[in-house]
């Protein structure tokens, strides 16, 4: 049976997603960090929007403020550990969470939303499109971003 099909379905190209690109303002204040990370990278990725075609960079631009507010539930603030690899013999360092707030906020965000996206280039040139500032001022105003609450 033949089926006779006259409408294609829309897949927009590179030049069409550069195009529609807009910043959203994320206020970082109170969020529990997985569920907020999983949001953001969604929205990265593309995925919020009705036109999100896999191979191609339909995502908006996201900016974070007042990382340092992020919150995390259950035993994770004692627990959490960030781990990194000097490239040096024995040099595995080990960075508990409390100390990675203090010395670097931005950190926590941005690794939890990278290892929500996927690990290709396209998931990197995705995620360049991501700014994380600590404190309420940020340096995007030319983008004219739209405030989210989530």
């Amino acid at each position: 049976m033949k089926m006779n099909h006259k409408h294609k379905t829309y897949m927009p190209t590179k030049e069409e997603a550069e195009k529609k690109l807009t910043w959203l303002l994320f206020d970082a204040t109170d969020k529990t960090l997985g569920r907020f990370a999983s949001e953001v990278a969604k929205i990265l990725r593309g995925k919020h929007k009705v036109d999100f075609t896999p191979h191609v960079d339909t995502g908006d631009g996201v900016i974070i403020i007042n990382a340092e507010k992020i919150k995390v539930t259950g035993e994770k603030e004692a627990r959490k550990t960030y781990r990194y690899y000097t490239g040096h013999i024995g040099g595995l360092r080990e960075v508990d969470y409390r100390t990675m707030k203090q010395k670097n906020p931005t950190y926590i965000l941005e690794h939890a939303i990278k290892k929500m996206m996927p690990r290709t280039k396209l998931g990197r040139k995705q995620l360049k499109k991501l700014r994380i500032f600590v404190g309420n001022e940020h340096k995007m105003e030319a983008q004219n971003p739209i405030v989210v609450n989530i």
